[in-house]
């Protein structure tokens, strides 16, 4: 597989952001059913892919950073609202989680995984043939 570049932006094109990454490999996808994530993002579901952060930065403008109590950390548009990617603590200088829906062609990096997969709505059919956990020691 060859490098591969994807773009990205929140609603008001305020912040955009690329992703370089060695391949498609190199990003990994997933879905994840637990509570925080269906609050975090109003759905059923988070989808984030993860990508290295050297491979990562900001294009057009400068993120507002939010710090949650657990220690994880959201970038996100201080114009529209819209969170662009979150890391914990200890991933701060090596990885970022990029929201999935905010990237111009999401579809080069389908879903690798799904993630507390108990919590998973029950009208919700599981992703066929990707990772399933059913918990994350947390």
């Amino acid at each position: 597989m060859s490098a591969m570049k994807v773009r990205g932006r929140c609603t008001c094109n305020a912040l955009r952001y690329s992703v370089s990454l060695e391949n498609a490999d190199a990003g990994r996808t997933s879905l994840c059913h637990c509570s925080s994530c269906r609050r975090a993002f109003g759905t059923p579901f988070g989808t984030t892919t993860k990508v290295p952060l050297d491979g990562f930065k900001y294009e057009q403008g400068k993120p507002k950073l939010y710090k949650q109590d657990n220690g994880v950390i959201r970038e996100f548009c201080d114009n529209c609202g819209v969170f662009i990617c979150e890391y914990g603590e200890q991933a701060a200088d090596k990885f970022r989680y990029i929201m999935w829906g905010t990237m111009d062609e999401p579809e080069k990096l389908p879903p690798k995984g799904e993630f507390f997969c108990k919590s998973r709505a029950s009208w919700m059919p599981e992703i066929p043939d990707v990772f399933h956990k059913q918990e994350i020691k947390q």
